[in-house]
């Protein structure tokens, strides 16, 4: 019987947005399917199909949120985690002062 070794998960990687336009052109010109370029270039099939959808996305050909936009709502969403620590830690304080007057 084989044992049964679980492989080691890939290391996450990062690709720029002009590798990612190239492989979605590469995508829409039909001459090869998502599975064998994301093969060719060993890639996730998932991460290619994701980044042609975001593609047509920000060209306007489907519904969703375009790139930018998903970047902005990413920043104001750190920046109210941030201001929500913020007031939090002033709560804090405030209690501590008052406590401290008493």
């Amino acid at each position: 019987m084989e044992s049964m070794r679980k492989e080691k998960p890939r290391p996450r990687r990062s690709f720029t947005a002009e590798f990612k336009a190239e492989i979605v052109e590469l995508c829409r010109r039909g001459e090869r399917s998502v599975g064998q370029i994301a093969k060719d270039f060993d890639l996730a099939e998932t991460a290619v199909r994701l980044w042609v959808n975001q593609a047509e996305i920000d060209a306007g050909e489907r519904d969703g949120r375009t790139s930018s936009e998903r970047e902005e709502l990413a920043t104001l969403r750190r920046e109210n985690r941030r201001l929500r620590e913020d007031v939090d830690i002033l709560k804090r304080a405030t209690a501590f002062f008052a406590k401290k007057t008493r």
